[in-house]
Parts: structure tokens; C-alpha cells; sequence
């Protein structure tokens, strides 16, 4: 059935593509989509119809990055998309066809792919001023910064711009170790927190750890609620941090950073109480503790704007990227004064940190959050679609773990649940079966089983219900 669809839904899209543009396109697509609903569930409707695509095709993409890219990039299913256009919670393929988007371009397009406020303030910042570093004044950075600011506690509010998530990171740690004195820094099995030179001790998974130098970072017990030895028992994974400073360091440490919901590792929530008790381990020690919102900030747990406040901590250093620009290039580290001024021991340059074009996406995505209440939006839809995934964990027996938060959610499947087998081959299956019936998801996890759901924010109730009909079937077909 599923090649049915497949050859139905090319057979009729490819006949609208030599037509001409506009109605007839539009209802050739519109009849593809209706062919195809009448096999499989029928996707919320949207008035949106792209024009025709005329570029290059998937093929033709695939030779020359096999050629010019580097050989290192992986794709997602078995023929991978040429995705060619978005519109909010959808994304559109080369033969027009519509897809439900619960990636966001890995928890990155939180206010909709192409959202037209976010566009026009690229657009009109582009065309007045593209670049001109942090040593001239431009009320832009400014002005962002302090709406920044402004969503952080306590005595957060000194940010310096970067590019990205991984830079941030790297940032972040270099201001801990030279504010404390210190070298070491703890981490936590599993997390991710970038795979460049400097951050690439702090990941805690051999898949993104390359044989090179990587000194001064120890790496915790995960305190993984499914996996753990303690359950969800947090204070008694904080006993590791303890142990670590205790056997494997002087006695005194630069810092603790870690994800409040683990996003590569699986989408992996922290066992409740760990982070209190981790926190207050590495104050002891003389160390800051460093909160990664790269994924899970901007509102996208719902319950908070940032994963940390849902544990009630408040970190010194708070690192963020993917969600602050809705796709452009843009990162951030917020600390506090006093902390801040190690950086004037010596010059503290970023070139593009902090550039007008993504500066001003970025006070636009604070505003559709704040404005289109996506925050509540992610807590109404997110809790819906957790609930709804639980009620297909009572029926797949290959479902051993439904978690996280808002629109950040993991589905964990293993062929065994009593010996938590990971299901690596039969994700990948289910993964293109969903794909060939319109929905798209991620995957994580140490073992690559993991069903990564991260849609936008503006994701709705008939959204969730489609995307679980379709893993309902997919998973039905294992």
C-alpha cells in the first residue's frame, strides 16, 4: 500500500509539474493529496500550495554533494528528501508534495518554518544593513540582548553572541575555567554538547568523539530514569558528582554543564531532584554550573521557557542556539557581571556574534513567542500528544519509553522490554513508512532508537492526532 501511495502521489504531482503555475498546479496537488488521503490518514488541511519547482533534483543533489560535500554526512531514510520549501509546521518536497514536519530542523524552526514576521525583520534589516561588526554602535544587538535578558532569572544578563550551539559551549567553558582557576570540568554520560575541538570532551557518546586530544573532562552516571541503575532516584545519581571531585579531581572544579533534557542523547528528561543536588555538589567545589538550552530552550518544554526552571535551579552560565533564530545562524551565552568580566583580561572578538541580520530574526522570535503564545501552545498540544503517545505504548509492545516535555518528546523502541532492546533496525523501517505517509520525525539516542519529536511550536491538537495514526500504522507494519 504504501508504494501505491508513493507511485500515486509522484504519478499525479509529476503530471501538475508541466503544467502551468497557479490553479492548475495547485489542484493537481490538491488532487494528489486527496488520492493519496483515501489510502492513508488524511492529513490537516492547509491553504498553502507551493509554486513549481524547477531546480535541481534529488538525484542530481545527491551526485554533487557526493562530490563537493564532505563524506561525512549521513540522510535520513532510504531515498532522502529534497525538501525545497516550508510553510510553518510543513515542508514541501520537490514534486510539491506536503509533508508534516515533527523535526523542526532538529528543534531548531520553533516559530514555524518561514513565519513572516521573522522573514520581514531579516529582510528589512537585510536591506538597510547586512554587517558591521560589534565596534560600531547598532541598536540592534542592544535591543536584542535586553529581551534576552529580560526572559532570564536572577542576575542573568550579560550575553555575548555567537554562531552556534556548539560555539556557545565552547565559550561557555572557557569563561568557567578562567574565572574559577580550575581546568576540570564535569559532564554527564550520554549528553551532547557540540563535536568541535573544544567541546568535544564534554560529549559523553563515542559516535561523536573523534581520536584527538581531550583532557580535563570527567563524565557522570546519566541520571536516565528508563536506563538508570536508580531509576528515577536523582539525589543518589548526584552521589557520582560527588565521588568525581572527590577521586578525580584536586578538590576543586571549574564547572558542571548539562542539558536539563538530554536532545541527541534520546530526548532523556534528568531524574527529578538531580540537578538541585548536582548543582549545589559543584558549588561546594568552587565550580559554576553551565545550563545547555541549546535544544530545550525558548519555550519549547512548555511548562517553562527554559528546561532548566522546570528544575528548579538557577545556573551561572546558560548556553543557547537552534530555537533563538527559527533557523538562522545564531547562539548565545548569558551570564552574569561579575562573571562577565573575565573576558576583559584580554580581547574577546566574534566577528559575526552578534550580527544585524541575526539579531534582528532573533528579537522577532521573541516576540512571536511572547505574542502568538507558543509557550502555552507547546503545553496544551505537547501534553496532548505525550498522552496520545502513551496510549500507543499500551498497544505496541515495541514502545518501551514514552518521555520529555512539551514539544520535546522521545519515543524509545526496543524489541525486548523486559531486556530494553534496542530496536536500531526497526526505527529506521518505521521511519520510512511515516515518511511515505507524510510525517517526519528525528532519531537519537545512544543506540539510534530512539523517535526524536521536536515540531515546531505552532504544532496543533490535528496535527498530533495525524502523526499519531501514522506511527500507529508504521508501527502496526513491524
Amino acid at each position: 500500500m504504501m508504494a501505491r501511495r508513493a507511485d500515486l502521489v509522484r504519478r499525479l504531482t509529476s503530471m501538475a509539474s508541466h503544467g502551468p503555475r497557479g490553479g492548475p498546479l495547485r489542484s493537481s496537488i490538491a488532487a494528489a493529496d486527496a488520492a493519496a488521503d483515501r489510502i492513508f490518514p488524511r492529513m490537516p488541511p492547509f491553504d498553502y500550495a507551493p509554486p513549481r519547482y524547477d531546480g535541481p533534483k534529488a538525484a542530481e543533489i545527491l551526485q554533487k554533494r557526493s562530490e563537493f560535500l564532505s563524506p561525512s554526512m549521513f540522510y535520513f531514510y532510504k531515498k532522502p528528501l529534497n525538501i525545497v520549501e516550508g510553510k510553518m509546521q510543513y515542508l514541501f518536497d520537490e514534486e510539491g508534495r506536503r509533508y508534516l514536519d515533527a523535526f523542526a530542523g532538529i528543534a531548531t524552526v520553533g516559530c514555524g518554518h518561514c513565519h513572516p514576521d521573522v522573514v520581514e525583520a531579516i529582510v528589512d534589516q537585510t536591506r538597510r544593513l547586512q554587517h558591521s561588526t560589534v565596534v560600531y554602535l547598532n541598536h540592534v544587538i542592544a535591543d536584542f540582548a535586553e529581551a534576552l535578558a529580560s526572559k532570564l532569572p536572577g542576575d542573568l544578563k550579560v550575553v555575548f553572541f555567537t554562531n552556534s550551539g556548539t560555539e556557545a559551549n565552547e565559550l561557555a567553558l572557557m569563561i568557567a575555567r578562567l574565572y574559577t582557576g580550575c581546568h576540570d570540568i564535569i559532564s554527564v554520560r550520554n549528553a551532547y554538547h557540540g563535536n568541535a575541538a573544544g567541546t568535544m570532551p564534554t560529549t559523553a557518546q563515542f559516535n561523536w568523539k573523534f581520536n584527538v586530544v581531550q583532557s580535563g573532562v570527567h563524565h557522570a552516571v546519566n541520571p536516565d530514569p528508563y536506563r538508570g541503575a536508580f531509576g528515577s532516584e536523582g539525589e543518589k545519581y548526584a552521589r557520582d558528582v560527588q565521588e568525581i571531585i572527590e577521586f578525580g579531581t584536586s578538590g576543586n572544579v571549574a564547572g558542571f554543564i548539562s542539558e536539563s533534557i538530554q536532545g541527541v542523547g534520546g530526548i532523556v528528561e534528568l531524574a527529578p531532584d538531580y540537578l538541585p543536588a548536582a548543582y549545589k555538589l559543584i558549588k561546594k567545589a568552587g565550580g559554576l554550573c553551565i545550563a545547555d538550552e541549546v535544544q530545550s530552550g525558548f519555550a519549547r518544554i512548555g511548562s517553562h521557557f527554559w528546561g532548566f526552571e522546570a528544575h528548579g535551579v538557577v545556573p551561572d552560565i546558560v548556553t543557547m542556539a537552534k530555537g533563538i533564530g527559527n533557523g538562522i545562524p545564531l547562539g548565545a551565552v548569558i551570564t552574569t557581571p561579575e562573571i562577565a568580566q573575565v573576558l576583559t583580561r584580554r580581547n574577546y572578538f566574534n566577528t559575526f556574534g552578534g550580527n544585524p541580520v541575526c539579531t534582528a530574526g532573533g528579537l522577532a522570535v521573541l516576540r512571536v513567542i511572547d505574542r502568538e503564545r507558543l509557550q502555552e501552545n507547546a503545553f496544551l498540544v505537547g501534553s496532548h500528544l505525550k498522552d496520545r503517545l502513551k496510549s500507543l505504548q499500551d498497544k505496541h509492545d515495541i514502545i518501551g519509553d514514552v518521555r520529555g516535555r512539551g514539544l520535546m518528546l522521545g519515543v524509545e523502541l526496543v524489541t525486548d522490554r523486559e531486556q530494553k532492546t534496542p530496536a536500531r533496525a526497526e526505527i529506521l523501517h518505521a521511519m520510512d513508512q511515516m515518511k511515505d505517509m507524510g510525517v517526519l520525525v528525528g532519531k537519537g539516542g545512544f543506540y539510534g532508537n530512539v523517535f526524536r519529536i521536536t515540531p515546531p511550536l505552532c504544532f496543533t491538537k490535528e496535527d498530533a492526532d495525524f502523526l499519531i495514526e501514522v506511527m500507529d500504522i508504521a508501527l502496526s507494519r513491524l
